[in-house]
């Protein structure tokens, strides 16, 4: 088990402690509602997570095949909903990997990608268009 302590700082931020390991981030809400945007929003964060838990997911997966996977990238665009309630209505995932690697190869550690856990806890309404890109 996890635990992270959350604490608002004032003006629409929060700093946020990962207890096992001390480390922290603070978060800032965007300028459409009032933020400075100048840091990562709450919404962010969960984007940042699936893009993260996808990479680390296919990581795993990678090693196991006794393949290299670094240098490969996520680059996540996060969607709001225009009409209430304010929500996130869909995440753009463009996966990156500069290997070519086999169909049987791709297609496992694509797979590992959309089982990642973070994938498999968004709700259902929100949309996502994922697309995986070899060799680049």
């Amino acid at each position: 088990m996890v635990k992270i302590r959350v604490r608002y700082l004032g003006k629409y931020r929060t700093q946020c402690l990962h207890e096992e390991s001390g480390s922290t981030i603070e978060t800032d809400a965007p300028k459409d509602i009032g933020g400075e945007g100048a840091l990562f929003s709450p919404t962010d964060l969960l984007a940042t997570g699936l893009g993260s838990c996808m990479l680390t997911s296919m990581g795993l997966a990678a090693q196991k095949l006794g393949i290299e996977l670094k240098d490969a990238t996520a680059d996540v665009e996060k969607i709001m909903s225009a009409a209430p309630p304010r929500k996130i209505s869909k995440l753009i995932v463009r996966i990156r990997c500069p290997h070519l690697v086999d169909a049987l190869v791709r297609e496992k550690l694509e797979k590992a990608a959309l089982q990642c856990p973070v994938h498999a806890s968004l709700h259902p309404d929100v949309k996502q268009e994922i697309d995986f890109i070899w060799g680049i």
